[in-house]
């Protein structure tokens, strides 16, 4: 049975394992390094606009996704939010804990009455997550051409949003 709860920041080391498994093992479906995540603090700060959430099997930590507020410091961007550093352990995928992962988010987004607009990135080759984010309605609306770059490989990623119904 899998577990849909809230991440906070006292489960940094569960969640770290986790992200930096994910940036070691699918490298090329993130935007960021290992030795990037290493420096970085917990994502989110555990409040109703930015938040991590995790799948808990057997209180092992499987997948997580994280939310916050696009314009927490600019009043002119409040309206939207991002949606980023979605990642299932591979040992648990095609079970439907991303998709699990997103309706979360997007549950408790519609519950903030002022963000009207999820955005999220993608590496337009990592097809399996475009699909799942279309699947919930997410669209693109801009793609650039060689945004990371990794290894000598250049990655194009496309940016998509998804409308919140109010």
């Amino acid at each position: 049975m899998i577990a849909i709860k809230e991440v906070n920041e006292c489960q940094i080391q569960g969640y770290k394992n986790l992200i930096l498994k994910g940036l070691i093992e699918d490298e090329d479906c993130f935007r960021i390094a290992p030795k990037d995540e290493h420096i970085e603090a917990f994502p989110t700060s555990d409040e109703q606009d930015s938040f991590t959430i995790g799948a808990f099997s057997n209180h092992d930590l499987i997948g997580v996704a994280s939310f916050m507020r696009d314009g927490k410091n600019r009043i002119k961007l409040r309206h939207k939010g991002i949606l980023f550093k979605i990642y299932v352990d591979s040992e648990h995928r095609q079970i439907g804990v991303a998709t699990s992962l997103i309706t979360e988010i997007i549950n408790r987004v519609t519950l903030i009455n002022d963000i009207e607009q999820i955005n999220l990135t993608v590496i337009p080759t990592n097809k399996h997550a475009k699909k799942l984010y279309e699947k919930f309605g997410f669209k693109t609306f801009a793609s650039e051409k060689k945004a990371v770059k990794w290894k000598g490989r250049y990655f194009n990623e496309d940016q998509m949003k998804l409308i919140i119904a109010k």
